[in-house]
C-alpha cells in the first residue's frame, strides 16, 4: 500500500473527526459546548486542518491534500503526473472522511437521542445552505475553494513562509474562509469532507435522524472542484510565471 494512501486516509480522518466533532459539540443537546456558535465552529475546523495536515505528512503523504478539489487542482498544475495516484488519493480521502464521521458518531453517542432537531443531526455531518438557491450555493462553494487553492498557492510559493509553519497558515486560511464566506453554505470547500460524512449519516443507526439531503449533495462536490480548478488556473498564471 502506498504511503500517500495511508497519509491521506489518516489525515482526512483527523480533519473530519475534529471538524465534525466541533459541530457536534455546538449543535447537539446537553453537550458542554452547546450553543457556542459560528466562531467556535470555524476555529475548530481551522485547528482540524492543521492537525490533519501534520498527521498526513507524518503518515507518508508529503503533499497532505486532504481534499479531492486540491488534488485535482494539483494534477492540472502537474504537481502530480500520475492520474492513478490522483484516484488513489481521492479514494483515501473519501475513506478517511467516512471513518472520521463514524468516530464522531461514537464519541457523541448519548447525545443523538437527546437532540430532536433532524437538521442539527445532519448538520454535524454535512453542509447545507442557509437559503436554498442552486446557482448561488454552487457559486459560493466555488468561490470559497478558489480562495483556498489561490491562498495555498501563495503560501507554498512565498519564500518568507517557513515550511514547518505552512500547515498553521493553511489553517488560518480555512478559518478566514469560514468566517468570511461560510455563511451561505457552511463552506464545505472539500468534496470528501461533505460526501464521506453524508454517506456515514445515511448508513449509521443515528437515533431520530432524517434524510441525508442527497439532492443538494452534488453542490459541495462539483462546486469545490470547479472553484479549485479556476484557482489553479490563476495560480499558474500568477505564481508560476
Amino acid at each position: 500500500m502506498q504511503n500517500y494512501f495511508v497519509g491521506e486516509l489518516l489525515g482526512t480522518m483527523t480533519l473530519v473527526l475534529l471538524g465534525c466533532g466541533v459541530v457536534a459539540n455546538v449543535l447537539l443537546k446537553k453537550c458542554k459546548g452547546e450553543g457556542s456558535g459560528w466562531i467556535c465552529i470555524t476555529a475548530g475546523w481551522a485547528f482540524a486542518v492543521i492537525f490533519g495536515v501534520f498527521v498526513a505528512q507524518a503518515a507518508g503523504s508529503a503533499q497532505a491534500d486532504l481534499n479531492p478539489a486540491v488534488t485535482i487542482s494539483k494534477y492540472y498544475l502537474h504537481v502530480y503526473t500520475s492520474f492513478i495516484q490522483v484516484i488513489i488519493q481521492i479514494i483515501a480521502q473519501l475513506i478517511g472522511a467516512f471513518v472520521g464521521a463514524i468516530i464522531v458518531w461514537l464519541a457523541y453517542l448519548p447525545h443523538w437521542k437527546e437532540t430532536t432537531d433532524k437538521g442539527c443531526k445532519l448538520g454535524v455531518f454535512a453542509t447545507s445552505p442557509a437559503i436554498v438557491d442552486v446557482r448561488s450555493n454552487f457559486l459560493c462553494e466555488a468561490i470559497g475553494t478558489f480562495v483556498l487553492v489561490l491562498g495555498v498557492g501563495a503560501l507554498v510559493t512565498n519564500a518568507t513562509v517557513a515550511g514547518g509553519l505552512t500547515p498553521y497558515f493553511v489553517g488560518i486560511l480555512v478559518w478566514s474562509i469560514g468566517l468570511s464566506l461560510g455563511g451561505p453554505t457552511g463552506y464545505a470547500i472539500n468534496p470528501a469532507r461533505d460526501f464521506g460524512p453524508r454517506l456515514a449519516h445515511a448508513i449509521l443507526p443515528i437515533s431520530g435522524k432524517g434524510g441525508s439531503a442527497w439532492s443538494y449533495a452534488w453542490i459541495p462536490i462539483v462546486g469545490p472542484v470547479v472553484g479549485g480548478l479556476f484557482g489553479a488556473v490563476v495560480w499558474s498564471c500568477v505564481f508560476m510565471r
